[in-house]
């Protein structure tokens, strides 16, 4: 039988956003907390499961993006994208994630993201493509300079008992980002996921790990798994001084 996950805590109204994750692939590699320690901003720090924090790879596909209430954003609200992310935990007991990149193939959505969130969003030229399990995810950043480009296949596999390191990487209900002097948790609330075995068939991703000050990993990934997507909602950004239920 299933582990059960921890749900979402309830999310503070009003409710600012909504959108769909849909085919998720995480790829995670374990480090050492002081090998990241430097990317968390002012009051948060690496969030460690027996010891070791991790970083992740997840390309995916964002669909439906919208207000709380009627139609998605025509165009702009469906979109590709290839986070680098670490995890975090900061003095309020609130686990999130700190992203290190958010690639999107969406001029006018990464443009709103940097400007309203503060997100460190990137634009670039990006693909995804299915034939029957398998997933094939390719991106390439827009800009001057280095090239820059990733290329991830997996083949989705079977049904996946989820233990606590799937609840770890996964289960996480909001976003630290430092913006204005302060830095802010974004909360969100989703569905558990629902997660599949994956087999990585392609990995081509050093160039961006080292966009963004990462050391390019020198073996396969610790841990991988796909999920089909969940329907997720974002609340008001949270000052230092508030409290959220932590997430376990």
């Amino acid at each position: 039988m299933d582990e059960v996950w921890p749900a979402a805590p309830e999310l503070p109204r009003p409710r600012i956003l909504r959108q769909r994750w849909l085919d998720l692939t995480f790829l995670h590699w374990s480090v050492e907390p002081a090998a990241v320690q430097r990317f968390f901003p002012p009051g948060t720090r690496p969030d460690v499961f027996e010891g070791r924090t991790y970083v992740g790879l997840v390309p995916f596909r964002m669909v439906g993006t919208g207000l709380p209430h009627g139609p998605a954003v025509p165009y702009l609200g469906s979109f590709l994208e290839t986070n680098i992310r670490l995890y975090s935990i900061d003095e309020a007991g609130r686990r999130g994630v700190v992203f290190r990149s958010l690639d999107a193939n969406r001029l006018a959505v990464v443009a709103t993201a940097r400007t309203v969130f503060g997100l460190p969003y990137r634009w670039a030229r990006m693909s995804h493509e299915r034939n029957g399990n398998h997933h094939t995810y390719t991106s390439t950043l827009r800009r001057p300079g280095p090239r820059v480009e990733a290329a991830v296949g997996v083949e989705m596999g079977e049904r996946l008992v989820a233990g606590p390191l799937e609840d770890f990487l996964t289960a996480r209900w909001g976003l630290h980002v430092h913006r204005a002097g302060r830095t802010w948790y974004l909360p969100n609330e989703h569905p558990l996921w629902i997660l599949h075995t994956a087999k990585v068939t392609n990995l081509e991703a050093d160039a961006l790990f080292t966009s963004v000050g990462l050391a390019p990993p020198k073996r396969a990934p610790d841990h991988v798994a796909f999920s089909p997507g969940v329907s997720a909602a974002f609340g008001l950004p949270l000052s230092p001084s508030a409290q959220r239920s932590p997430a376990r």
